[in-house]
């Protein structure tokens, strides 16, 4: 398979943690006798300061020209501590979602037997815990008129969904749990919020075209709730746009890292793969990023053109990093020589080299071992 790869690596960690996943995705395509072609392009605060436009128009377009697109992170201080900031780098990222019609945000979250420990959370709460999270992307709180008054003092954001919106992921989703526990539970404010009266009624005529499918609701402070005291319970999760993105990134928790959190954003015609961490601005250039849900992005990405054998194998070289402790600092804190890099270059050779004998936990441990 041929495939031309937009790689919009951003700001902070995102070029490290890339990197890595190029590094994958070119080992996969050398062993399988596929071509990947990546070509880079500014977004976010990098492309602000080169152009003043968070998403240059020779990004975008590179974006449409692709057939998909290897995203890192975008997010800098100081358009952070700066309120009062016209042009922010996460705009950058909204308007390629709105663009690109990027609408469906599928996050997967999963409880690694190996890293159970590193949970705060207890393991026999963690254990097993297996959810894929359907968030909607371009609609909402996020994309709805603002308002700030004239004299500063008052502010709004309109929150505003349509029935078409609603229903193209919601059908995602439901199919989605045909393929896994056949369970959806819709995450909502119906209690006060009339977007979400509108969700549940929409979800729960939609139902019925998925007689398999069990959907249950859940208003979204008692999900967030559920989510720490019995995250085994959910399979799939279809949620609105504000409420997915706190949820998701709550569920973070459950895998012991944030850094493991891989995620696809899907439309009608384009699909961006990407980590759901920040740029994380204080790890910049340390060595000391976890690469791995970047690396998983890769997998989706591959996943997304029917090559799951492929993908696979990038995710039992994950699993085997966990295994031998191969990590970062997040989740290793014996080993403070294993960086970004070397965790990048063991699954490169695990891709190359699954039955070799180098994966051997005490020579990668000691350095000795070729893969590091």
């Amino acid at each position: 398979m041929k495939l031309n790869i937009a790689v919009l690596s951003g700001d902070g960690i995102g070029p490290e943690v890339t990197h890595q996943a190029i590094k994958v995705l070119k080992a996969i395509a050398q062993e399988f006798d596929h071509s990947f072609r990546f070509k880079e392009a500014p977004v976010g605060a990098i492309a602000i300061d080169q152009t003043g436009n968070p998403l240059p128009d020779d990004t975008l377009q590179l974006c449409e020209a692709s057939d998909a697109i290897l995203f890192g992170a975008i997010g800098d201080p100081k358009y952070d501590n700066n309120p009062s900031a016209k042009v922010r780098p996460e705009q950058g990222l909204l308007k390629l979602r709105k663009s690109l019609g990027l609408y469906a945000n599928i996050r997967p979250v999963k409880a690694y037997e190996t890293l159970l420990d590193k949970s705060p959370l207890k393991e026999h709460i963690i254990k097993g815990t297996d959810i894929s999270i359907y968030r909607e992307l371009t609609g909402g709180i996020y994309f709805g008129e603002k308002q700030l008054s004239e004299d500063g003092q008052v502010a709004s954001d309109l929150c505003k969904y349509s029935r078409e919106e609603i229903e193209r992921i919601a059908h995602l989703a439901f199919k989605a749990a045909q393929s896994r526990k056949n369970k959806v539970t819709l995450v909502d404010k119906a209690n006060v919020l009339e977007t979400s009266r509108l969700w549940r009624k929409v979800v729960t005529e939609l139902a019925k075209d998925y007689p398999d499918v069990e959907l249950d609701f859940l208003f979204v402070d008692n999900a967030a709730m559920q989510m720490i005291l019995n995250p085994k319970q959910f399979d799939v999760i279809l949620t609105e746009n504000l409420f997915g993105d706190v949820i998701s990134d709550e569920a973070s928790v459950i895998g012991g890292s944030i850094g493991l959190l891989a995620s696809a954003s899907v439309g009608d015609k384009y699909a961006m793969f990407e980590p759901i961490h920040g740029s994380y601005p204080q790890a910049t250039g340390k060595g000391i990023a976890n690469p791995i849900a970047s690396i998983l992005s890769a997998a989706m990405l591959l996943e997304h053109f029917g090559l799951y054998k492929e993908a696979n194998v990038i995710k039992a070289g994950v699993e085997k990093s966990l295994q031998l402790n191969v990590t970062t600092p997040d989740l290793n804190d014996n080993f403070d020589h294993i960086t970004t890099s070397k965790v990048g270059d063991f699954i490169e050779d695990f891709i190359h080299n699954p039955k070799d004998s180098n994966l051997n936990f005490t020579n990668i441990h000691l350095g000795q071992s070729t893969i590091i």
